[in-house]
Parts: C-alpha cells; sequence; structure tokens
C-alpha cells in the first residue's frame, strides 16, 4: 500500500496543562528552575510534547508565566485532555468471581 504526505497525519509539537507530581525533578525549560510540588497548593505546569521533522523528540516542561513569556513556543495550551484520577479499582487487575 502506497500513501502521499497528504494523507499521512503530521505529528506537531502540543501543550498541555498538568499539576506538579510528588517528587517531579523537571527544570522548566525557559528559566532553567525546578518545577516545584507543594502540598498545600496545586501548582500547574505546562508539558510540551516536541516533534522535529513530525519524530517525537523530547519533552519539555515550563512555568505557566514561563510559558506565556516565551511567547507560548509550541502553542495554546490544549487543555481538552484532562488526566483523571485513577481509579484503584482498576488498578486491582481482573476481577474473579468465586461460586
Amino acid at each position: 500500500m502506497t500513501s502521499t504526505t497528504s494523507e499521512l497525519t503530521e505529528r506537531k509539537s502540543r501543550a498541555t496543562t498538568r499539576t506538579v507530581e510528588a517528587g517531579s525533578l523537571n527544570l522548566c525549560a525557559h528559566c532553567d528552575t525546578l518545577l516545584r510540588f507543594r502540598a498545600r497548593q496545586k501548582d500547574t505546569q505546562i508539558i510540551c510534547n516536541v516533534y522535529v521533522d513530525g519524530m517525537w523528540d523530547r519533552v519539555e516542561h515550563f512555568h505557566p508565566d514561563c510559558y506565556a513569556e516565551a511567547n507560548h513556543p509550541h502553542g495554546p495550551c490544549d487543555d481538552r485532555t484532562k488526566r483523571l484520577p485513577l481509579d484503584p479499582r482498576a488498578m486491582s487487575g481482573p476481577s474473579t468471581v468465586n461460586d
């Protein structure tokens, strides 16, 4: 099967907003400082999947203010795909029924 470039979907860099998780050791790609987790404050970060020539290359993290200051280098944040909290029941594996 052959396909042309117009038939292929080009993968582009994209950004989304997420909370900073406990134990996170990511540096902001703009200011080069640590994105800090604070238990009493739900800090957010911008996470970007970066593609080069249609191929995934890396992930970059930004403080929200830094992302705006850098003029949204990977486009506007797509927050339609908010991560849902994990359901502990889904983590237990397949259920078994004993009759």
